[in-house]
């Protein structure tokens, strides 16, 4: 019995009951790098969370600023609202995240899943991070076991683990509401790839199908869209009974090895992120970014010919 998805479960179904308060979200969409980042905020308190934050980054000149957090910052603050968490749903390939900076003004604990450690040996030998980096996520302040309950005010909330994009793939169901990070997108793009280093489609089926056996009515809230024709148009937020009925890779009916045929077949077309390695490096950190050299410059690595 999977009893960390029934206790979602059941989270859901006293939200949408009444007996439990029901998140506000307040989203961000970064054109730039396709990422939606989500503000989460008790109805009943002042507290809030925020999941999946981007720091501005200019690969050709190597610049980073905090255009992104600074217009989430501003939010939070004219709302007079108390960050308690700074959530991560996976160590991101196609944005820096803006934690630090956002904790550094806000305050609340960063968080991400237990198998960030997972990602830092694969990545820490990548990027030949030697002794000095740690690869026990002692980097962020709390690591999420899979059904570990949590609060936001008074909202309820349980991270699962969903593991195939990357091993350390976290969703977050709070009230009626959970956030998928890169696992499901919406309905008419998908789902994530599964060739980075420790990726599996069969992992991310079994993961997207845990997702998809929440209550219909629960509101999903993804971490990227692309958009896909004819839509036009930015989106984030479907539901489940949405992703069920209509999700073109793993609707209703699909099964297990027809899903892995169609992933690793599009997954073999497509290139690489175009921030994996900048992305990967820092996010492996919690988004803190390499300590200055001796000249005071920070600097990253691009390891040639390995990926």
């Amino acid at each position: 019995m999977d009893t960390s998805l029934n206790s979602a479960i059941s989270i859901v179904e006293r939200t949408l009951a009444g007996e439990l308060a029901r998140p506000e979200v307040h989203t961000f969409f970064d054109r730039d790098t396709f990422t939606a980042t989500h503000v989460v905020r008790d109805p009943r308190s002042d507290a809030c969370a925020v999941i999946d934050s981007v720091l501005d980054f200019d690969y050709a000149s190597g610049r980073t600023e905090e255009k992104s957090a600074e217009k989430l910052a501003r939010h939070i603050e004219t709302a007079a609202l108390r960050t308690e968490w700074i959530l991560e749903t996976h160590a991101h390939a196609d944005h820096l995240s803006a934690a630090p900076w956002l904790q550094a003004r806000l305050g609340g604990k960063l968080a991400i899943g237990q198998h960030i450690t997972a990602v830092q040996a694969v990545f820490g030998k990548i990027f030949n991070a030697g002794t000095a980096f740690a690869r026990d996520g002692s980097q962020f302040d709390h690591l999420f076991d899979d059904g570990e309950c949590f609060q936001i005010g008074s909202l309820e909330g349980i991270a699962l683990h969903v593991p195939g994009h990357t091993p350390a793939c976290m969703a977050y169901v709070i009230g009626d509401t959970v956030f998928t990070g890169d696992t499901l997108f919406m309905p008419d793009y998908g789902t994530a790839r599964c060739d980075f280093p420790g990726g599996d489609a069969a992992t991310l089926y079994r993961s997207i199908k845990r997702l998809l056996a929440l209550p219909e009515q629960t509101r999903v809230f993804v971490c990227h869209d692309y958009t896909a024709p004819p839509r036009d148009v930015y989106a984030w937020e479907t539901t489940i009974g949405q992703q069920r009925a209509s999700n073109i890779h793993v609707h209703d009916g699909i099964d297990e090895p027809t899903f892995v045929a169609m992933r690793e077949k599009r997954d073999a077309t497509l290139s690489m992120p175009k921030l994996m390695l900048p992305s990967v490096q820092v996010n492996m950190q919690a988004g803190h970014l390499p300590e200055p050299e001796d000249n005071g410059v920070r600097y990253l690595k691009v390891p040639l010919n390995t990926l």
